[in-house]
C-alpha cells in the first residue's frame, strides 16, 4: 500500500522529485566536503593576487652558538709528506687534537657511540671509542679568540707517503676541538667538533679541503655542517683559490671518491637581494637544496626552488622578523 503511494506521488506530484533530487545534491555534497575537508582545493586561481594553495612545511629551528672554528689557510701547500696548517678560531679555550690516518669505520662508530652510550667531550673519550685506530696523534692549546696557525704534521719515522687507493680505509686527517675547562662544557650546547680533512698524497692528488665537519652536542646529537648556497657573491673559499680546470678536475676525483654532491652552480650579483623581486633582503633557506634566495614576501609563493627547480620540503629563516627590524634600525 505505501509503495503504490509513493509510485502515486512520484508520477502526479513534481515537487516529490524535485525534493529527491535535492536531498541526493545534498548528500553528495556532504560526502565530497568530509572527503577534501573544509579547504577544497581551487584549480583555477590567480597566482599574482593570492598565495600559493600548498604551504611549505617551516622547520622549526633553534639557534645555537658554535663556539669552535677551523679553517685550512694554505690548501695548496698541504700535502701528507710536507703537512698541513690550520687555523682554529675558537670563542673559549680549547684543545686542538689532530688523528693522522684514522679508521673510517671506527670514526663512524664513535659518533653512533656518543649519541647511544657516553658523550665525546674529551680526546681521551674519543681515543677510547676509536680503539687507538690512527697512526700519529699530535695536539695543542687554543687560546680564547687566538688565531695562530698550527703546523701539523705526520713524523719521519712514520714513512707515510700515501693511504691507499680510492675507497680508503682511513681519513688522513681527522681535526679534534674540544672545550679545555669543564665549566664551558655545561655552558655550551655544542661540546666538541670532529673535522674530517683531506690532505693529497702520491696516490690520490685531490686538494686539500675538509669533508665533512660533525657538530657534537652534549644532549647526544650530532649534525653534519653543510654550506649554504647564497644567492649573492658568496662563493667557497676553495674554489677562489682555484682555477676552473682544477675544480672539474677536483670534482671528478670526488666523484670517483663518492664524496661529491649535487652542487649548483653560485650564482654572483652585486647585493644580496632577493632572486624574484630584487628587493627583499634574502632571508629564507630552502630544503633540501639548501639554497638561501628568498626573502619574507615571495617565500609564500614557491613550491618549488627559483634557482634549482627542486621541489622544496622544508624552509627556515635565517634571521626573524624581530632581528631584522632591530639590524635595519642600527643602520639607520
Amino acid at each position: 500500500m505505501a509503495a503504490v503511494f509513493l509510485v502515486t506521488l512520484y508520477e502526479y506530484s513534481p515537487l516529490f522529485y524535485i525534493t529527491v533530487v535535492f536531498v541526493c545534491f545534498l548528500v553528495t555534497s556532504g560526502l565530497v566536503l568530509g572527503w577534501f575537508g573544509l579547504g577544497v582545493p581551487v584549480i583555477l586561481r590567480n597566482s599574482e593576487e593570492t598565495e600559493s594553495s600548498t604551504r611549505v612545511l617551516k622547520k622549526r629551528m633553534r639557534q645555537v652558538k658554535n663556539p669552535f672554528g677551523l679553517e685550512i689557510p694554505h690548501p695548496a701547500t698541504a700535502s701528507v709528506t710536507k703537512g698541513i696548517t690550520l687555523t682554529p678560531d675558537c670563542l673559549e679555550d680549547c684543545i686542538l687534537t689532530c688523528y693522522w690516518g684514522c679508521s673510517v669505520q671506527k670514526l663512524h662508530e664513535a659518533l653512533q657511540k656518543h649519541v647511544y652510550c657516553f658523550r665525546i667531550k674529551t680526546p681521551q673519550a674519543l681515543e677510547d671509542a676509536l680503539y687507538s685506530e690512527y697512526l700519529y696523534r699530535q695536539q695543542y692549546f687554543i687560546k680564547k679568540n687566538d688565531k695562530e696557525e698550527k703546523y701539523c704534521q705526520l713524523p719521519e719515522d712514520a714513512q707515510v707517503v700515501d693511504f691507499g687507493p680510492v675507497p680508503r680505509s682511513r681519513y688522513p686527517l681527522i681535526a679534534l676541538l674540544t672545550l679545555a675547562d669543564e665549566e664551558d662544557r655545561e655552558i655550551y650546547d655544542i661540546i666538541s667538533m670532529v673535522a674530517v680533512i683531506h690532505i693529497p698524497d702520491e696516490s690520490y692528488r685531490l686538494s686539500c679541503r675538509i669533508l665533512y665537519q660533525y657538530l657534537l652536542l652534549a644532549q647526544g646529537q650530532y649534525h653534519d655542517l653543510k654550506q649554504l648556497f647564497m644567492s649573492a657573491n658568496s662563493t667557497a673559499p676553495s674554489s677562489s683559490d682555484t682555477s676552473p680546470a682544477e675544480r672539474s678536475t677536483d670534482r671528478s676525483l670526488l666523484e670517483k671518491a663518492g664524496l661529491a654532491e649535487d652542487e649548483p652552480e653560485l650564482h654572483e650579483e652585486n647585493s644580496k637581494d632577493c632572486v624574484v623581486c630584487q628587493n627583499g633582503t634574502v632571508n629564507w633557506v630552502l630544503l633540501p637544496c639548501r639554497h638561501a634566495c628568498l626573502c619574507d614576501g615571495c617565500i609564500k609563493y614557491f613550491q618549488q626552488c627559483p634557482m634549482c627547480r627542486q621541489f622544496v620540503q622544508e624552509s627556515f629563516p635565517l634571521c626573524s622578523k624581530k632581528e631584522q627590524d632591530e639590524d635595519e634600525s642600527t643602520r639607520i
